[in-house]
């Protein structure tokens, strides 16, 4: 495919926004004042993402940080995880614009080192500005919270199929060697990514823990070319 014009990827089913909720967990409609409560909710929530490393998030807290009481706060959300959920929901138009539209055409053999980096660090700024939203998420996956592994999974599966798709291959193939390189090159750059946008490991490692991020984009981004180079010469066999 060298010279050809890049090819328009088919975009996976998304929601672009999310969906407005009519009633709240009591059964009762909510009318303005409910919705101005529940963004208030959220709102708190993110002032406490926003704050210092070692602020608790926890539904306490929150309610806090809202002026509610914790009654007013369990009428809208269940438990810290569904209103974890409630905050990521937004981040998937956000991912849209950020990382996922590099994606989304054909890289060109001849571009591909410069199109792997500025999709790398696209990636890269999008953890920059949502780390400790992201940085809970993945903690509470890794302690097996259900709810998070699945939102986690959700985020990763069309980077992915999409990484397939620029090696050439058929992301509607399960289980392919495409498909498992695809998943470690990801699983490798959102490593990379978690690492470089940790608030916590300078504190713990004072003086020691100041990475390179442009080299590990660097490094990342032509791993990624290779992957993809690799899979394009078997599909042109």
């Amino acid at each position: 495919m060298d010279g050809a014009q890049p090819i328009k990827l088919d975009k996976p089913k998304r929601t672009a926004t999310p969906k407005v909720l009519s009633y709240n967990l009591n059964g009762q409609r909510l009318g303005r004042k409910g919705r101005d409560t529940r963004d208030r909710i959220l709102a708190a929530t993110h002032e406490l993402l926003a704050g210092a490393i070692d602020t608790p998030i926890s539904l306490s807290a929150v309610a806090r940080q809202a002026g509610l009481g914790m009654t007013s706060l369990y009428q809208y959300f269940t438990d810290l995880t569904e209103l974890l959920l409630a905050v990521l929901d937004p981040l998937t138009a956000e991912a849209e614009e950020s990382y996922l539209k590099h994606l989304r055409e054909r890289w060109p053999d001849d571009t591909l080192n410069a199109h792997c980096l500025e999709f790398v660090t696209a990636l890269h700024g999008f953890w920059h500005r949502n780390s400790m939203l992201l940085h809970l998420r993945n903690a509470m996956a890794d302690q097996r919270d259900k709810r998070m592994s699945a939102q986690r999974v959700r985020a990763a599966q069309p980077v992915i199929l999409m990484l397939v798709e620029q090696m050439d291959q058929d992301p509607g193939l399960r289980g392919t060697p495409a498909q498992g390189m695809a998943t470690v090159l990801y699983t490798g750059i959102e490593r990379v990514v978690t690492v470089a946008t940790d608030r916590i490991l300078p504190t713990v490692l004072p003086g020691e823990f100041s990475p390179n991020v442009r080299n590990f984009l660097r490094a990342e981004a032509r791993l990624l070319e290779l992957g993809i180079r690799e899979f394009r010469e078997e599909a042109r066999g």
